[in-house]
Order: structure tokens, then C-alpha cells, then sequence
């Protein structure tokens, strides 16, 4: 199915683009510790200005009726203001309809959706939700809610949080993923249980951590960000076998297109997160990665609008969220799909 999105305003095209890294150079964790701790500073004050200020979206229409998980491609899902919205797919800068639920990271597909709601400032559980969003099951966890996907059958739910204390030394900061199976019930806490084969060979680190799960049509195999001895790595997972792989470096926050081809991600200029990710776009036949055209960086898990297009958030320059789509094959420029706006997922 191929949906197509109205863009109301473009990027620039004179905005100097990244340099492509052309070799991977080994960081050290003290780098990891600053892009972490960098991280989880901004969403922790993310939170404070949300939730002090609901006013960034008082200029736009919003009809406060309640939602629904439709599964006909014609909405997107958002969070405005820390609460769940739709808005036409066709029409993203329209009447949005707002729900009473609050998130600060969501997503949905196939009647399923997932949204962290925070407790406190500080406490934060995973909801999972049905057509009629109506809580399933809520699954405590620790730190921070960064990443949450659902996959293409609604079957699979999964989730990434930043945690303080866990590794890098006993002083850093480091992730927690989990993934929960709707249909069985099965809950795993953390991908660290399972086991790894690092360029061919068993790895075992106290260091290890994953990220930004993206889940396969058969709901058994995914693929994740697994960082260890300063290096991100992408990993191919085998949920029933409890095992990992890595398959390129450099690879994060994957989110496999919808015809399962290929895998949206972050790839770090130069191999270091300090100087920014490119949204870019791996085949996953050829291992080949083509960057697209939105110069900014991105730190975002992109979202699949359709199988041409990518939906991301980026912050404007007062540090409000707003959702951009750019062309998947390199081509076109960014566009500003929903101001005030993160967390896109198409309601399919």
C-alpha cells in the first residue's frame, strides 16, 4: 500500500551536508558518556518545559474527540503537547483529534500501540493499548523512554530506556531494551540476556547495550543497535533462539521498510555521535547506504510513511518537536509534515 503525505514546507537546499563517513575510527567511552548523558539531559528537560508549558499548539485546530487505532493508512499517529493525536494522513497540518492519554513516546500498527507514560518525572511505565485504546497490559521500567515500536502485525511491542549506573565503568549511563510478545505474553526485560556473535565469533561484555528494535514480518527475527567497546554495530536478532549477530558498524536506531527491503537508520558523521547522525537508508541485499537528502542531523528512530518515504522528529530552533518526511532514495529535500508534533507512526 503506498500513501501519499501533503508537505507544507521545505527545507532548506543550501544547508551543508555532512561528510559521509568513509571509515569507522574507535571511540572511547568517555565519548559514549557524553552523547548519553547529553541524551538524557534533553529529555529530562524536555519534560520540564512540556509539562510546564501545554500552549505550542494553541494556534492550530483540534477537535477533542476520542481516538481510534484505524488500520486504513488515511492517519497519522503523533504526540502534540504529550498527548496522543491523529491527524489526516493527507492533511498533516489539519484539525488534529487528541486523546487523553499521555505519552512521551509512541507508536502503533495493526490495531496495537505502545505509549510510555510517565507516573512522575522520573517513573515510567509501557502501556500497551488496543484498537480502542484501551490498556492491555502496562510493564513498569527503569529510566528514560527514548525508542518504542510496534511491529507490522501489531503482534510485537518493544521499547528502549536510558538507565544511570549500569555499566561504562560503574559512572555512566546505559540502555535497557525490552520487547514483550502481545499474543503469548512473553516478556523479555532486557536484550542483554541474549547471546552474541560478534563478527563470526561468541562476544560476551559487561559493556554490551541495545537500541531501536525493528521487527521482521515474521515477528521472530529483528534487527537492533548493539554498542560495546565504543562501537555500534547493527545486529540481526533471533527472538526464539535468544541470539544476536552483528551484521555492518555504525548502524542505529534500524527501522525496516515496509516491503522489508531495506532499513532506515542514523549513521554517526565520521563514526562519532558527536558530530551528528545522517539520516541514511541501508539495502540490506547490497549492505549499500544511501543518504538522503535531509542535512540535520537526526536522532530519531525514522518511521516508514509509505515505502518511499521517511517520517522523523528534529526540534526547531526554540526546541519544540515537529515531524519532517524526506524521500528514502536520496532524492527531493526535507518537508515539515506536523509542527509541535513527535513519534509519527502510520495508522495501517
Amino acid at each position: 500500500m503506498t500513501t501519499e503525505f501533503t508537505r507544507r514546507t521545505t527545507a532548506p537546499a543550501d544547508a551543508p551536508a555532512p561528510a559521509t563517513p568513509s571509515g569507522m575510527t574507535t571511540r572511547t567511552r568517555v565519548g559514549v558518556l557524553v552523547v548519553l548523558a547529553a541524551v538524557l539531559a534533553a529529555v529530562a528537560v524536555g519534560y520540564g518545559l512540556t509539562a510546564g508549558d501545554r500552549g505550542t499548539t494553541a494556534d492550530r485546530p483540534v477537535d477533542a474527540v476520542p481516538l481510534r487505532l484505524t488500520t486504513d493508512g488515511g492517519q497519522l499517529l503523533v504526540i502534540g503537547d504529550r498527548h496522543l493525536n491523529t491527524v489526516a494522513a493527507a492533511e498533516p497540518d489539519g484539525p488534529r483529534q487528541v486523546g487523553e492519554l499521555e505519552c512521551v513516546r509512541s507508536y502503533a500498527a495493526a490495531g496495537t500501540g505502545i505509549c510510555a507514560h510517565p507516573d512522575t518525572q522520573w517513573s515510567y511505565r509501557m502501556v500497551v493499548l488496543d484498537r480502542e485504546l484501551k490498556e492491555t497490559r502496562s510493564i513498569p521500567v527503569p529510566g528514560l523512554p527514548s525508542r518504542a515500536r510496534v511491529s507490522a502485525s501489531g503482534r510485537m511491542v518493544n521499547w528502549t530506556t536510558f538507565v544511570g549506573g549500569d555499566s561504562y565503568s560503574g559512572g555512566g549511563f546505559s540502555t535497557r531494551t525490552g520487547i514483550y510478545d502481545t499474543r503469548s505474553g512473553q516478556l523479555v526485560s532486557s536484550l542483554e540476556e541474549f547471546a552474541v556473535t560478534r563478527d563470526g565469533k561468541p562476544y560476551r561484555s559487561p559493556d554490551v547495550n541495545y537500541w531501536g528494535v525493528t521487527f521482521t514480518a515474521d515477528d521472530n527475527r529483528f534487527y537492533a543497535t548493539l554498542s560495546t567497546a565504543g562501537k555500534r554495530h547493527l545486529v540481526e536478532g533471533d527472538l526464539a533462539a535468544r541470539t544476536v549477530r552483528t551484521v555492518k558498524e555504525n548502524v542505529e536506531c534500524p527501522s525496516l521498510s515496509p516491503d522489508g527491503t531495506r532499513l532506515a537508520f542514523k549513521e554517526a558523521v565520521d563514526a562519532d555521535p558527536a558530530k551528528g547522525w545522517r539520516l541514511s537508508v541501508l539495502d540490506l541485499a547490497t549492505l549499500r547506504v544511501t543518504p538522503t537528502a535531509e542535512l540535520r542531523s537526526v536522532d530519531d528512530q525514522a518511521a516508514w510513511l509509505d515505502d518511499r518515504t521517511l517520517a522523523y522528529t528534529v526540534r526547531d530552533g526554540a526546541g519544540n518537536p515537529e515531524v519532517w518526511s524526506v524521500p528514502a532514495d536520496g532524492s527531493g529535500q526535507g518537508a515539515l509534515l506536523v509542527v509541535g508534533a513527535e513519534s509519527p507512526s502510520v495508522l495501517r
